[in-house]
């Protein structure tokens, strides 16, 4: 979903890219605070071996958790002091388990970096051009009320500067959660849906985030290879870069053990609804993964490992976000499927981030690619604007200052 917390909360989008939570405003007791802190013995896959429990990176960890979020884990890969996790919180609010620190969850609309880069790989093969039009791939298919498929490109469906309204269906309410969540949306409803609203801004004459361009990039990948965009994401990124725990769903609304259970707060009901269950396989965020694979996934990108260099530049070619964005990142650009944002220490990161119905995950990427923290919160919020942006704030801060001590 579109990554922005500053959203009014009664037009809440399933999949988002900021933060959530206060602990004041919970209703429901949480389990008093569970931390952990662990570092790695053999790299982002390898054991784990208890490591001091204050420090800076726990801290942070167990402040995003007081901003409401049931778990989280964070890790750090690369840098000065090594590949390192740390957890806060409980896992599951039943039993009281303590959060995994290699566990799944639903990396949501970092999806949309995994899609980019198969398309960038296209255009690296001269099977796709960034210049080509959408109509080309699918002719008639953006069509109405002003939209053009003639007129927007595939550079802008991956910039989110096509003017597509995001017209994907929220859930505003428990009751709306529970209607859905076996009941996912296919791509070409999706599109149909937006083409019943007139575009946001003509091509390339604004930036707007939009699930449904990304909807159209998978289209379109499938046009063009014959294969559906999660098994390209699969044979082109997943197996060639060993991220072994980074899968596609499909039809299965669970997600793989272990886990954290995921959890959202509606305005609707006064306790939180455990969401776990949910099927959305749209290219837009339909993965499932863990910190240690995104982590790697973003190293070897910003690395040079997965685009050739022409392509990587074109990725990280950036263009400023619209006002109602720069609320919740203020200074961040957006290139093709990769955003770019400011750090405390000075200079910038890389990365995207995530937030699907009860899942919220941040990162941040050293340019060079050297260094990446990724952090994932168990917990969901459509409440208030403040509490949505008081835990991707938390998130925000958590990964920027680790990454920055770790020489990003």
């Amino acid at each position: 979903m579109s990554p922005n917390p500053s959203r009014r909360p009664a037009q809440p989008r399933r999949r988002v890219t900021p933060g959530v939570a206060a602990a004041l405003a919970l209703a429901v007791a949480v389990p008093p605070a569970v931390t952990h802190a662990v570092t790695g013995t053999s790299g982002d896959g390898g054991s784990a071996s208890a490591a001091p429990r204050h420090t800076q990176f726990q801290r942070e960890a167990d402040a995003v958790r007081d901003t409401g979020a049931v778990g989280v884990q964070a890790r750090v890969s690369g840098g000065r002091h090594g590949p390192g996790t740390v957890t806060s919180g409980t896992a599951d609010l039943r039993t009281g388990r303590p959060v995994p620190d290699g566990g799944y969850f639903r990396i949501a609309s970092n999806t949309k970096t995994f899609v980019a880069a198969v398309v960038l790989q296209l255009v690296g093969e001269r099977k796709v051009a960034l210049e080509d039009t959408v109509e080309k791939w699918l002719p008639g298919v953006v069509r109405g009320n002003g939209n053009d498929g003639r007129k927007i490109t595939l550079r802008q469906l991956l910039q989110h500067t096509s003017g597509i309204h995001d017209d994907y269906p929220g859930i505003d309410a428990a009751k709306d959660y529970y209607e859905v969540r076996f009941r996912p949306f296919t791509p070409e409803q999706l599109v149909e849906r937006a083409m019943r609203h007139h575009p946001d801004f003509r091509p390339g004459k604004g930036w707007g985030y939009s699930n449904v361009g990304y909807v159209l990039l998978g289209m379109v990948i499938e046009k063009a290879t014959g294969h559906t965009w999660h098994d390209q994401v699969r044979d082109r990124l997943l197996k060639p870069l060993g991220l072994r725990h980074t899968y596609y769903p499909g039809e299965s609304p669970a997600v793989r053990k272990p886990h954290a259970r995921g959890y959202q707060r509606f305005s609707t009901k006064p306790k939180l609804v455990d969401v776990t269950l949910y099927e959305d396989p749209n290219a837009s965020g339909g993965l499932i993964g863990t910190t240690a694979d995104l982590n790697r996934f973003f190293r070897d990108l910003l690395g040079g490992k997965v685009l050739k260099p022409a392509q990587l530049k074109e990725m990280k070619r950036t263009v400023p976000l619209n006002d109602e964005f720069q609320v919740p990142y203020p200074g961040a650009r957006y290139g093709l499927g990769l955003m770019k944002n400011r750090l405390p220490c000075g200079g910038w990161s890389w990365g995207h981030g995530g937030d699907e119905v009860g899942y919220m995950s941040r990162n941040a990427v050293s340019d060079d690619g050297r260094v990446a923290v990724t952090a994932s919160m168990s917990t969901g919020w459509a409440t208030s604007v403040e509490d949505t942006l008081r835990q991707h704030r938390a998130g925000m801060r958590l990964v920027a200052n680790a990454l920055c001590r770790n020489g990003g």
